[in-house]
């Protein structure tokens, strides 16, 4: 038997192989690898609940009805039996139809990228995470907030391909709002595409933006035109303009990728109490009816297509108006919306929010709460997993890393748990005895070095050890660790035939005007 005095000595022995190792790794991430949910979902509803809320649903979409802004898509609509009239975009379906098109929709879909080895399957219990997209703004405890700009943009690009728990750019992770916009979507697909080689995320803001990404990702993953329609290989979100409606350029973005074979998701952005009824099951009819009219309609245009049911539905402060993301409501809407993705069989997608002004205890909390949520519910694509910062209007940096170590303990958590006779440990217990320990055991001393999660934000020391090395946050070190992972990024690798055509093929674009803006 070890005696305490050895035991301590062990200790010590494995903290200096631990840093050792620490030293020669920049960073303790988890490999690669798509998590999978191991535990069943909490469905906070009854059967007859959900039933009410799915009523709810279908009466909204056979008796008021969802106006489609789009003349192509209600000539679609009109042709497969809905009532559509001619002097309105109200459109009305009856329940029957659509649970007939939502049927068509498959349960899983699985998207491969231009690198194979980065192939995701979203359905199920396999879950993805996606960057931050969409910010105007971004910041870091360097040079404080400021406008989003393309610098940036390729940091967070880089990050994003970096740290093995993001598995997706859910689109610009910030707006590099220094390039114009009838060109920005050229720029800023050249970079993901280059910098990141994991599954790509396009907007679906009309004609040209769309059909420019389809052609980008079909060049650089090496593929002619029938070779890519034959799987999904990319993603888009579009979103109702709540309310009831949907206006032109995602009802067009969204139909040409579905044309393509590729995933679009629909995901209302409900807001209780300002864009949907302040209680939650009457936002989560709401959701669900707009969420299905358009999936109807995109079955309709090609059958079978990938598509995935989308959710956003949170409560705003009804002191101020302002979002609030996080919250019970939130966590209980993005449950049941689970709940509700796998009644109509359909993939799910979810979000990491905030409604937090600087990446504090208040940012972390409501964080925690909403992967909580999108954990607990089994969440298939989370968007704005890790950066998501003033209820999307800021991308923060240190809020990447703090993000990043929260999904990847999530990720850990859901390992399944070994019982073999060697994890029981009955013949260690036996040699322990009542009066030893387990410190120095050989059971032990077999483990050690990966028995427990390590993380690489979370510092463990004593006060004292902490206090004498400056008494860093986490906010600061985070910052360190953001700098240093920039320092680490080597770029995927990519033909140079194939990198040479993606810039022939955005200067060609360039100079045909890119798309069409206001200004």
């Amino acid at each position: 038997m070890t005696s305490p005095e050895s035991s301590i000595s062990n200790r010590r022995s494995r903290r200096h192989i631990r840093q050792r190792k620490n030293q020669e790794s920049w960073i303790e991430q988890l490999d690669w690898k798509q998590p999978v949910f191991s535990d069943a979902p909490i469905e906070p509803l009854s059967e007859d609940e959900l039933q009410s809320i799915h009523g709810a649903a279908m009466r909204i979409i056979e008796e008021i009805g969802i106006d489609f802004l789009h003349s192509e898509a209600r000539e679609i609509l009109k042709h497969g039996g809905c009532d559509v009239s001619t002097d309105s975009p109200t459109v009305r379906m009856d329940r029957a139809f659509v649970m007939e098109l939502i049927e068509k929709a498959p349960s899983t879909v699985t998207l491969c990228p231009r690198d194979p080895q980065r192939s995701l399957i979203l359905g199920g219990s396999s879950a993805a995470f996606g960057m931050v997209a969409s910010p105007p703004n971004v910041s870091d405890l360097d040079h404080g907030r400021r406008i989003g700009n393309r610098e940036d943009f390729r940091n967070l690009l880089k990050l994003a391909q970096i740290f093995n728990c993001i598995h997706f750019t859910g689109g610009y992770p910030v707006e590099p709002i220094d390039i114009h916009p009838s060109i920005r979507h050229l720029d800023a697909l050249l970079d993901t595409l280059i910098l990141t080689d994991k599954v790509l995320h396009a907007y679906s803001l009309g004609a040209e933006r769309v059909e420019d990404a389809i052609a980008m990702m079909r060049i650089a993953a090496g593929l002619n035109e029938e070779e890519f329609v034959q799987q999904p290989r990319m993603l888009t979100n579009i979103n109702s303009s709540s309310p009831l409606k949907y206006d032109w350029p995602m009802l067009d973005g969204a139909m040409r990728m579905v044309r393509k074979n590729q995933l679009v998701i629909v995901t209302p952005f409900t807001l209780s109490g300002a864009m949907a009824p302040v209680t939650l099951a009457g936002a989560l009819a709401q959701q669900t009816a707009e969420c299905l009219a358009a999936l109807a309609l995109l079955q309709l245009v090609r059958p079978g297509a990938p598509v995935a049911y989308g959710s956003f539905t949170s409560n705003v402060d009804m002191r101020t108006g302002a979002p609030a993301f996080g919250t019970p409501e939130y966590v209980r809407a993005t449950q049941i919306s689970g709940q509700l993705a796998r009644h109509y069989g359909l993939p799910w997608r979810a979000s990491n929010a905030n409604a937090a002004n600087y990446p504090d205890p208040q940012a972390t909390w409501e964080s925690a709460a909403s992967i909580w949520a999108c954990s607990s519910a089994q969440a298939n694509i989370v968007y704005h997993a890790a950066g998501w910062m003033e209820g999307g209007l800021c991308a923060s940096f240190e809020k990447v890393v703090i993000d990043c170590e929260m999904l990847q303990q999530m990720i850990y958590y859901h390992r399944p748990i070994n019982v073999s006779d060697d994890d029981l440990a009955i013949e260690a217990i036996k040699d322990v005895g009542p009066t030893g320990h387990f410190l120095g055991s050989a059971h032990t001393q077999s483990r050690y070095q990966t028995a427990f999660y390590e993380p690489f934000l979370s510092d463990w020391s004593s006060f004292e050890n902490w206090t004498e090395r400056g008494a860093i946050s986490t906010v600061q070190r985070a910052n360190r660790l953001y700098k240093k992972a920039l320092k680490h990024y080597e770029p995927p690798k990519m033909r140079a035939d194939i990198k040479e055509e993606l810039y022939e093929f955005v200067e060609r674009r360039k100079l045909e005007g890119g798309a069409p803006t206001d200004f």
